[in-house]
């Protein structure tokens, strides 16, 4: 760390900063630490490791608490409530990349739900992981994608945000698939990895044209962030392509990165599957993490996917929203009709939740969705581990046809899951879902664009509340269609239940229209408590038409599977035969993934094999080709070496070795030998110098 810069947005001339502001790191540091502590010890250590992560994310949720109090401090004083910390990180020749972190009402309140929540669902899994043998490293990867999710909340920076995007990535890969030796499990963390990649290249895209354009990945920084005027107005004066400009394409690339994590249509295939994991890890992704981290992406980039919206008009990104989000919100409901499994249901579930909550970001603005964010965490925490409550006690089954009548073996489950079903489906003025429901619908209902998501939601909240109720009748009511003896879960699991099923009630109290507290926080606007604000046009028939909707589905589910309920688990559903084609379509998720298999796996099928033909026919052929080229190479090299130089050589040694041997014949060692060679050589020498002189002789010069 070679800077730091510290910025009070409430007093920027101040020279300090709040320690908690400067201490907000912590938040996801803590229970990262702990994962790291977690992953050292032995797997038998069951207490440690459970301590630890439930320790380390109490402290998180205490520092959040305090986080929230300074900025709600800030807010009712009527002081800025957003405040930043950056940090020189990486230098690019003339200019410094910084990241840091942020805290603001969007920030506070979000980091205290997640602790809050993921506290809980902490405490459930010591009683849920109680037996399993991976006890310890459940915990490691649990502590680490809280910190991951946490980390993404504090983010100031995109580059910040998108590397703990990719932690929490990970760890949802590793706790999917955490029961790695069922095939399932294993193939439906790859599923989701992969398909949430597609996304996240997108992201990826986006972040990287954003720096381009901006020269800065902080959002906040003094007026020179992206998210603020002066970088929004050279983003909406670059064009882009179709008309858009590069605000508006690079809104649509971030928010691709937020359909992967939030499973919207086309990359919701991955969400279902998630079930395969444990049952808390189930409620952490569904409910207080990874895929709200989707939605939270969004309203952190709003300023940016809103820019250049006027009065009565809105952005090329928020449209797509909107409709992305609507369709969504129709299609899991839809699809959770006709599920049998008890997770499943509640997946697609969350799927068209979370299109609801897109819808809100698009139509209403973020404190719309968000509110609708806060509230669904609860009750959908709530409903999956309601739902591991329901497995655990009837021994690990998970069809909801072999169960019935649970609410006599499981009272304090019936009654804490009634409660998240009624916030669910949005039941009239007692549940928190019901005023969060309310509000998205309700600007839906006055986006000037187009009424379609407004209907489509409409039918959405109609089919949710039907197919609730379907559960309900289908677990807890009728008589018992499974084996066995259904027994009640230990304290360990229902107390997190209730404390779940009182902030699913209570939490709508703070998004009425007469004190509209959550949207006055998050915008840092003065709040009053007022009845007039039910007087808005329109309002009130708006919630009587969707409350008589809820109340028709409610009972419509509760004549069909309640009144009618089916005897043995062998009876077909009477949706499925009433219109046995219809419910085969939305039993088999509209054939979404039969048709990927058909399309893009087998695209991607066909260029493997293409591949794998030029790697052996090509690039094996040329590799080949090069290899005899030097093969042959080697036997000439052998050849020269063999029959010329060495035969060279070897023949020189031979006519040595036959001179060595007349020599050594000459060489007896007998003095009376050596002196006849002498004289037999002066007597050849004279004679030859006779010839010679004889020879001189006769010459004549």
């Amino acid at each position: 760390m070679t800077a730091l810069q510290m910025a009070t947005i409430a007093s920027p001339d101040s020279a300090s900063v709040a320690w908690i502001v400067r201490s907000l790191w912590l938040i996801p540091a803590v229970p990262m630490a702990a994962a790291g502590l977690i992953a050292l010890l032995p797997q038998p250590r069951r207490r440690p490791a459970a301590m630890l992560a439930v320790g380390s994310l109490a402290v998180s949720f205490l520092l959040a608490v305090t986080a929230f109090a300074h900025v709600l401090l800030h807010w009712s004083s009527g002081a800025a409530t957003r405040e930043t910390v950056s940090v020189d990180w990486l230098s690019l020749g003339s200019s410094t990349l910084q990241m840091g972190w942020v805290l603001d009402p969007l920030a506070a309140i979000m980091l205290v739900m997640v602790t809050f929540v993921g506290s809980l669902i902490f405490i459930y899994s010591i009683g849920y992981m109680s037996h399993d043998e991976n006890f310890t490293r459940f915990f490691c990867f649990l502590a680490l994608f809280a910190g991951g999710m946490l980390g993404v909340l504090i983010a100031n920076s995109l580059l910040l945000l998108f590397m703990c995007w990719e932690i929490v990535g990970l760890t949802s890969y590793l706790l999917i698939g955490f029961w790695y030796q069922k095939p399932s499990a294993a193939a439906a963390a790859k599923k989701a990895f992969l398909t949430t990649r597609v996304g996240d290249i997108f992201f990826l895209l986006g972040m990287v044209w954003l720096f381009a354009q901006t020269g800065t990945l902080l959002f906040y920084n003094h007026g020179a962030g992206a998210m603020e005027p002066a970088a929004l107005a050279v983003l909406l004066s670059q064009h882009a392509a179709w008309g858009l400009s590069a605000a508006g394409a690079i809104g649509l690339l971030i928010f691709a990165g937020a359909a992967g994590k939030s499973g919207q249509l086309p990359l919701h295939v991955w969400l279902p599957d998630a079930m395969e994991g444990p049952t808390p890890v189930s409620a952490l992704i569904h409910a207080a993490t990874m895929v709200a981290a989707g939605v939270y992406l969004v309203a952190r980039v709003y300023p940016l996917m809103s820019a250049g919206a006027g009065a009565g008009t809105t952005t090329v990104p928020l449209t797509v929203v909107a409709w992305i989000g609507a369709t969504t919100a129709l299609f899991g409901a839809l699809v959770a009709v006709a599920q049998f499994d008890i997770k499943r249901i509640l997946a697609y579930s969350t799927v068209s939740q979370l299109g609801y909550m897109m819808v809100g970001l698009a139509t209403g603005g973020v404190a719309v969705g968000m509110f609708h964010l806060i509230t669904h965490a609860f009750f959908k925490a709530l409903l999956f581990l309601g739902a591991g409550s329901v497995i655990h006690g009837c021994h690990e089954e998970q069809d909801i046809r072999r169960m019935g009548g649970l609410r006599s073996d499981m009272p304090l489950t019936f009654a804490t899951y009634t409660v998240g079903m009624l916030a669910l489906s949005g039941f009239p003025i007692l549940f928190s879902g019901f005023w969060s429901k309310d509000a998205i619908v309700g600007a839906a209902h006055h986006w000037p664009v187009s009424q379609g998501p407004f209907w489509m939601l409409l039918i959405g909240a109609l089919l949710t509340a039907f197919y609730m109720m379907r559960q309900v009748g289908y677990v807890f009511l009728g008589r018992w269609r499974g084996h066995g003896h259904a027994h009640e879960s230990a304290a360990v699991m229902t107390v997190p239940l209730a404390v779940l099923a009182f902030f699913a009630m209570a939490l709508g109290l703070l998004g009425t229209p007469a004190w509209p507290w959550f949207t006055a926080f998050l915008e840092s606007r003065p709040l009053a408590f007022d009845f007039a604000g039910f007087g808005e046009p329109g309002l009130l028939p708006l919630m009587a038409a969707t409350s008589l909707l809820v109340l028709l589905a409610l009972g419509v589910g509760w004549r069909l599977y309640v009144t009618k309920a089916n005897d043995s688990d062998a009876d077909p559903d009477v949706l499925q035969t009433a219109s046995p084609t219809v419910f085969r379509w939305l039993e088999s998720r509209l054939y979404f993934d039969e048709l990927y298999g058909a399309t893009f796996l087998r695209a991607y099928a066909l260029c493997a094999a293409f591949a794998a033909w030029l790697d052996r026919r090509l690039w094996g052929g040329l590799v080949a080709l090069v290899a005899d080229g030097f093969q042959a190479l080697g036997q000439w090299n052998k050849s020269v070496d063999g029959q010329w130089i060495d035969g060279g050589f070897d023949k020189g040694c031979e006519e040595l070795t036959t001179a060595g041997g007349v020599l050594a014949w000459l060489q007896t060692g007998r003095a009376p030998g050596y002196l006849r060679t002498l004289a037999l050589g002066l007597l050849l020498l004279l004679l030859g110098l006779m010839v010679v002189a004889s020879t001189l002789g006769q010459v004549k010069l």
